[in-house]
């Protein structure tokens, strides 16, 4: 199984999936604590959390799954819903909320 089809796995069976630099208890950069601490207030303590940093292919290959460049990504129902702007923005005006309803990882 090659990193692309390793990584369409992991965001289809797990309901939420945050790549992110480190763990959501010990994050290695400030927008992967941010990210994290966004699910955390939308109630979301069960996720699949992805420590990119832990393996380069998987670092490599999440930029190219979703064209997006940056990480972390959180993934929803394996939909990309983007990195932690987009989550920030999102939890602000609610629509982030309304995503995670009744899902957990």
């Amino acid at each position: 199984m090659d990193i692309q089809e390793k990584i369409r796995q992991t965001v289809t069976e797990n309901p939420v999936v945050l790549f992110m630099k480190g763990t959501p208890t010990f994050p290695q950069c400030g927008f992967s604590a941010k990210a994290a601490s966004i699910l955390k207030a939308c109630g979301v303590d069960q996720y699949k959390a992805v420590n990119v940093l832990a393996d380069d292919e998987v670092r490599q290959g999440i930029k190219e799954f979703a064209n997006w460049p940056t990480i972390p990504q959180l993934y929803v129902k394996g939909e990309f819903v983007g990195g932690s702007d987009i989550m920030s923005e999102l939890y602000q005006n609610g629509e982030l909320q309304k995503m995670l309803e009744g899902v957990q990882g």
